[in-house]
Order: structure tokens, then C-alpha cells, then sequence
């Protein structure tokens, strides 16, 4: 049986009033005219690139909330895909609009860079597989004796391929980012990642949280011109761990969906659609951990 929407959670956002053009793991996109798309964060979370049928309510809010908060901090850095168009005139429907404007965001219209930007600061992931085996990650050498989750001895970049629906991410060098988008753009991109994950990882550590690694997107207009695109610095595209009780040598407790991959780590699931049901201690689980992180983003040193 398909998932449905309920009361308190919008796993498929739909629009009578305008044309859906993509629904990706977890935001459905619509044209909104030739310059701009709205785009809906829905409930959906997939983990092992499968999505799973149990949505994670609220969950898309606070994605949105999230993304929008380092938006609007890093503006100085690069523009990014937010316009100033109201969601009045891209839904017209109330009722519609009702159901959405906590979760939806209308952008600029612009063509992704086919990569993904990966900043990685801590040794965690598909990054420890790859240290344990080859002493590298990319491609990358790092100083031997390295432990699990150990801060790198600086952030590096790894780009990646973004892979279609059902399918994995592809580690690429940075020569072959090159290849794929030339050599001036592909160094850009490598210096914007650096510095947007450098600021937001200063910032987030001050408020308790370590985020061990991140992947931005980027997109052009007509003009050339670079965007910051999708979303940025948010649990769905990074690790978040508490600083607090964070350590090398184990893999630490994180305020993202690595709380959902390690219960689904526990079942005899072969990580192949269609993904298994979520226990509601999952569900609540989850989302008190994005919950929290949004929470110690936006409040005040002295905890107000």
C-alpha cells in the first residue's frame, strides 16, 4: 500500500494549480513560471538511498527552517536561489498554500552543476571505509593512526556524481570534477564549499554541535552566474553530532537520520526499495533529534 498524507504529516505534497516537474527523496518541485519553481520539503526520509514508507512529521518544516536560517547567514559568500516572489502568486489556491507554506520556498530558476560539493572534517562514513583500507579518502592521504570520527587535520573536499533515484552517489576525483564542469567553476565550487562549511562548523560548535561533514549544490542562471542551490548545512545533507559527548573511537550520537540507518542496521533488510516500517519510537526519535538541532542553531550563546 502507498503512503498517505495524514494530519500531521505531508509525505506528497499536491498542487492542482501547477505542473510537478520532480519529486526527489524528499522535496517535490513545481514550475511556477519560466523564472521560478516552488519547491516542497515534504515528511519523506530515505536512508541507503531507498525512501522509506513511514513519513517523519514536521520533519520538512524544520528542514526548511534549517536551510533557510544558513541561507540567509551566508549571503555574503555566495547569492543563493531564494527569490523575494511570494507564495501567494506562485499558490494562488488558500487551501493549497495552507497545506504547504511552512515547508515550501519559490527559487530562481537555474540548471544544477552535475556534482555533488562534499566537505568532510571528520573521519566517519564511506570516509573511514575507504582510511581503513587505502590510508586515503578520495584519493586524499591522511596521517596514518587516524581513529573513527577523528577531526581531520583539515577539512577536505570530495566531490561526488549525483546519482538518480535508487542509486548511489559516485566519489569522483577533483580532476574528473574538472573534466565534468571545467577547471575555473570546478575550483570555485571548491573554495565556496570550503569556506561556507569552515564558517557554518565554527558557528554550529559554538551552539553544541560538530557537523562532521556536509554537501552543498550549486547551480547556473542564463548569465553564468553561480547559486547557492537546494538546501545547506541541514541533518538531511550532513552529519550533526553533540559536542558534548562527542569522542574518537566510536561512531558518536548525532542529531540526523544516522539515528534511522542504525535502526536500520538491526533488521535483515537487504537495503533495496521497498524500505521497512518505522517503529513510532523511531519516528518521534528522529524528529526530537532535528527538532533539537534547529533549536541550538537558532538560540542565543547565553541560551536564550
Amino acid at each position: 500500500m502507498n503512503p498517505i498524507n495524514t494530519p500531521d504529516a505531508l509525505y506528497e505534497s499536491r498542487l492542482s494549480t501547477l505542473d510537478c516537474i520532480s519529486r526527489g527523496k524528499v522535496r517535490d518541485i513545481y514550475a511556477v513560471d519560466d523564472d521560478h519553481l516552488l519547491i516542497v520539503t515534504s515528511d519523506r526520509i530515505s536512508a541507503f538511498d531507498v525512501i522509506l514508507p513511514d513519513p517523519i512529521p514536521g520533519k520538512g518544516e524544520v528542514l526548511t527552517q534549517i536551510a533557510n536560517f544558513w541561507f540567509d547567514r551566508t549571503t555574503d559568500i555566495i547569492a543563493n536561489h531564494l527569490t523575494d516572489l511570494p507564495l501567494e502568486q506562485a499558490v494562488p489556491d488558500a487551501g493549497e498554500r495552507a497545506a504547504i507554506a511552512s515547508r515550501s520556498i519559490v527559487v530562481k530558476r537555474l540548471k544544477p552543476l552535475p556534482v555533488e560539493a562534499v566537505a568532510r572534517g571528520y573521519l566517519i562514513g564511506s570516509g573511514w571505509k575507504d582510511y581503513q583500507t587505502t590510508g586515503k579518502v578520495c584519493g586524499i592521504p591522511l596521517p596514518p593512526g587516524l581513529q573513527l570520527a577523528a577531526q581531520l587535520p583539515e577539512p577536505i573536499f570530495t566531490p561526488a556524481t549525483k546519482a538518480e533515484a535508487g542509486e548511489h552517489d559516485e566519489n569522483i576525483s577533483f580532476a574528473e570534477m574538472e573534466n565534468l564542469i571545467g577547471s575555473e567553476l570546478a575550483h570555485r565550487v571548491k573554495d565556496l564549499t570550503m569556506t561556507i562549511y569552515t564558517r557554518g562548523a565554527e558557528y554550529a560548535l559554538q551552539h553544541g554541535i560538530i557537523i562532521a561533514d556536509t554537501k552543498f549544490e550549486f547551480g547556473l542562471d542564463d548569465d553564468g552566474e553561480l547559486y547557492l542551490i537546494d538546501e545547506v548545512l541541514t541533518p538531511d545533507s550532513s552529519r550533526f553530532w553533540p559536542a558534548e559527548s562527542y569522542q574518537e573511537g566510536i561512531s558518536p550520537p548525532s542529531f540526523d537520520k544516522q539515528f534511522v540507518r542504525d535502526y536500520l542496521e538491526t533488521l535483515d533488510w537487504d537495503k533495496k526499495a521497498p524500505g521497512p516500517k518505522l517503529p513510532a519510537e523511531v519516528v518521534q526519535g528522529t524528529f526530537d533529534r532535528y527538532r533539537l538541532a534547529y533549536d541550538l542553531l537558532t538560540q542565543s550563546r547565553d541560551g536564550s
